[in-house]
């Protein structure tokens, strides 16, 4: 580079600097700088991205963004005794590293970086973390387990661990509806694996503090690092899933972050001009959606809560199976067959697969046979043999229907049983409950993360735990819950 190129580089990213301070000052709704539609994204999305972590949210987004963390933080704990939580954590421990941050249900700390990886596979070790239904992102098990890691390293507050992760689902649900998710599908690529990487590092950026211009080489850090491909439905041991879902972009979030802080420098403007990221990831993308309606639409309050322990597209088919089964008083004796009719885009997720939590056969045999699905019956890999249960399997037909590709609804589910006196009932759950159409409480996200981290960390810290996470904006330094992470 020579001296004159050079000492435009450096006037302009002095400009770059500066402008970001002034942002810092805006109160919701916060939009990013008015400009040509599909010009200078990267700019618009990182002084946003700056501006955002002073702006108090809406109060009824805060609600929303603290029940995510919760379930998030549930998810994390209860995976933490799974496999892929476990060998999570046995991996890191042999990296070593300095002492940061906590690994949930263990004794070990370890850098914010190994610490992100391990908590985000816990994270969605156990199929109970929240979904988005449109992009079919999982934000929280990435997003959470990377502020998470920032935050006790550097003690942020609650209030400014909310912000984080707020901004972090915006990211990662953005560059999605930029990229466009069947587009992304299309190319044998993961929509969930794609995301994470944004959605972790729009919450570790924020918590990191970073300016305008290290935000852009953030992103452009992130950028390289977005990866995914959808082989993961061929992992019958749920590990690598794991790590393609949440693990692999908590990780690639922090260390982004990190790079930066640490003065590595980058390209400014990833998300524009010759080979972007959009043009790279898509064949007929949108770069306007990743900068529109920031500060007014907040993906945080639209991901759905899983009320079961199971892969998303099987909430609805539980869901019509179960309120079957109670408003008719029936049995598993009563059904002579079962017609569950998905989106066809879910068959090839939950139509064939060998784990029990992502098996839909499986898991409406189990819920016509024990009236409910706990967590650990739909972890328990023994009652796929279970002669009561293979029975029922037997007699359920699963069938997809063009007609529930629904935008508005992409995991809705038809159940119609035939009885055994030759009736048929049936029931459609068009939104299965967690929903934005259909919400939870903080009462019943409480007591679902409640019956989730008890058997981890003990009923004490579980009901100590959720108080405070309940109250997140009232904690003046996240490391104080580092001790109620542990088993």
């Amino acid at each position: 580079m020579d001296r004159n190129t050079l000492g435009m580089t450096m006037h302009r990213r002095r400009l770059l600097s500066g402008s970001g301070a002034a942002l810092a000052s805006m109160t919701w709704p916060v939009r990013a700088a008015e400009t040509v539609p599909g010009t200078d994204i990267t700019g618009r999305l990182a002084r946003y991205m700056v501006a955002a972590r002073e702006a108090p949210l809406p109060p009824e987004v805060m609600t929303a963004c603290k029940h995510r963390i919760l379930d998030t933080f549930g998810a994390m704990l209860s995976g933490a005794r799974m496999r892929p939580g476990t060998m999570a954590a046995g991996y890191v421990r042999g990296q070593g590293g300095v002492a940061q941050c906590s690994v949930v249900g263990t004794d070990l700390r370890t850098s914010a970086i190994n610490a992100a990886l391990a908590n985000a596979m816990c994270a969605h070790a156990d199929e109970t973390d929240d979904f988005e239904p449109v992009t079919k992102a999982h934000p929280g098990s990435a997003t959470v387990p990377a502020a998470l890691a920032i935050a006790e390293r550097d003690g942020r507050s609650g209030e400014e661990m909310l912000r984080a992760v707020a901004l972090g689902y915006d990211l990662c649900c953005r560059l999605l509806m930029a990229l466009g998710p069947d587009l992304v599908r299309g190319s044998h690529r993961s929509a969930e694996g794609t995301s994470s990487t944004f959605g972790a590092l729009g919450a570790a950026s924020s918590l990191a503090r970073l300016d305008e211009q290290r935000t852009r080489f953030a992103l452009s850090y992130a950028a390289q690092q977005v990866s995914g491909l959808w082989s993961w439905v061929k992992d019958e041991d749920h590990i690598e899933k794991a790590f393609d879902f949440a693990g692999m972009g908590a990780r690639n979030g922090v260390t982004a972050v990190s790079m930066v802080e640490a003065g590595l420098t980058g390209v400014a403007d990833v998300l524009d001009g010759t080979h972007n990221l959009f043009i790279a990831l898509s064949s007929a993308p949108k770069p306007e959606a990743m900068v529109a309606d920031l500060g007014t639409r907040f993906y945080v309050a639209e991901t759905a809560i899983k009320t079961f322990s199971v892969g998303y597209p099987i909430q609805s088919p539980l869901d019509a199976v179960l309120t079957l089964r109670t408003e008719h008083g029936l049995s598993a004796e009563d059904v002579r067959h079962v017609r569950v009719s998905l989106p066809t885009d879910a068959i090839g997720i939950v139509g064939h697969s060998a784990m029990p939590d992502v098996s839909c056969q499986h898991l409406v045999a189990l819920a016509l046979v024990r009236g409910g699905v706990s967590f650990a019956d739909s972890h328990d890999a023994t009652l796929m043999q279970d002669p009561a249960i293979r029975a029922v399997r037997d007699r359920i037909e699963l069938v997809g229907d063009p007609t529930l590709m629904m935008p508005e609804a992409p995991r809705s589910a038809r159940v119609v049983l035939t009885l055994s006196d030759g009736r048929t009932v049936e029931h459609m759950t068009k939104y299965p409950p967690g929903t934005k159409e259909n919400p939870l409480s903080t009462e019943r996200v409480s007591a679902k993360v409640r019956d989730l981290i008890v058997p981890v960390i003990g009923a004490g810290k579980a009901d100590d735990l959720i108080g405070r996470l309940n109250a997140l904006e009232t904690v003046a330094d996240i490391r104080t819950l580092s001790p109620l992470l542990t088993a």
